[in-house]
């Protein structure tokens, strides 16, 4: 549902978009299960062992027709227990000590905090994905699933941008860690 406050929009000339106040809210069609309580890993999460799943509210089962069918699938969450309050310059835990942008990191700490990972899928039963490892805590809420293309998701040409000179090469392989 989206609301917008008009009564304080000036519409003589462009909006802008700090003009618009918009109250966004979202319900949860399910939630994130995963070992972890208050701290998930930055690196490697995937080839991690343990019980990783997505629990679907069962009035949305019907809309995980055929995603089976496919490898991975996009995980969008709400970040509900982020701990720190947003900065606009960051200094990734892994970034050399580098001083970046938020929007140029995968920080969980923003402004909205709303969550995006790829996740491999290994079984479908009922209303839940079970899947590969995830870097999510135990208990966040889910907003969507999407499928995961490779020939409509995989950009030939992304590169690795600022992360390409981070003292520590070894981060290179996680780009969750950013």
């Amino acid at each position: 549902m989206v609301e917008s406050k008009n009564e304080e929009i000036n519409f003589t000339g462009p909006k802008l978009v700090t003009d618009i106040i918009m109250d966004i809210q979202f319900k949860p069609i399910g939630f994130i299960h995963t070992p972890y309580a208050d701290d998930a890993p930055y690196t490697r999460y995937e080839e991690i062992d343990g019980e990783f799943y997505v629990e679907l509210n069962k009035a949305y089962i019907d809309g995980l027709y055929l995603l089976d069918e496919l490898n991975y699938c996009y995980l969008i969450f709400y970040i509900h227990k982020s701990k720190k309050q947003p900065s606009l310059r960051v200094h990734p835990p892994r970034g050399g000590g580098k001083e970046v942008g938020l929007f140029a990191t995968r920080s969980p700490n923003r402004f909205n905090p709303i969550g995006l990972t790829i996740a491999k899928i290994k079984k479908i039963e009922g209303n839940r994905i079970y899947t590969s490892g995830l870097d999510i805590l135990d208990g966040t809420p889910l907003l969507d699933v999407k499928p995961y293309i490779r020939d409509f998701d995989m950009k030939e040409d992304a590169n690795l941008g600022w992360i390409e000179t981070t003292s520590r090469p070894e981060d290179k392989l996680s780009p969750d860690a950013f």
